[in-house]
Formats: C-alpha cells, structure tokens, sequence
C-alpha cells in the first residue's frame, strides 16, 4: 500500500466519521455532504490501487515480450 492509497483510505475513514457525527445531531445535509466527501475518498484510493496494478501488469508485459522497435523506425 502506498502513500496515496493509505492517505485516501485515512481521509475517507474521517469523513464516515464525520458523517456519523452530523447523522447523531441530526444535521443530515453535512452528513450527505460528508459521507459523500468520503466515497470519493475511497474511490481515489481504489483507482490508485488499480492503476498501480495496472501499471505493474503493463510493464511485466513489456518485459515478456521481444519488442524491437516500431515498424516505422529505420
């Protein structure tokens, strides 16, 4: 887990628990605006953590295959 991930993942945690908080003093627009704050936290984490695999799965791939340059290279 990388700093981004982990970040995202501390923000999005912070903004469930703020939500809980506006939910049990029944400020229900900050709990929306809180709870959806923290759903797009954590799917900025998710997409770090997927492009970084994905990354990872493209560069394995160059690795396996015998790439010898662009057809239009002379």
């Amino acid at each position: 887990m990388n700093f981004m991930e982990r970040a995202f993942l501390i923000i999005a945690g912070l903004f469930s628990v703020a939500a809980a908080i506006f939910l049990w003093r029944w400020n229900l627009d900050g709990a929306f605006v809180a709870g959806a704050l923290g759903v797009v936290a954590w799917f900025l984490s998710l997409r770090t953590r997927l492009r970084r695999a994905n990354l990872a799965a493209e560069e394995a791939s160059n690795l396996e295959t015998d790439d010898f340059g662009d057809e239009n290279e002379e």
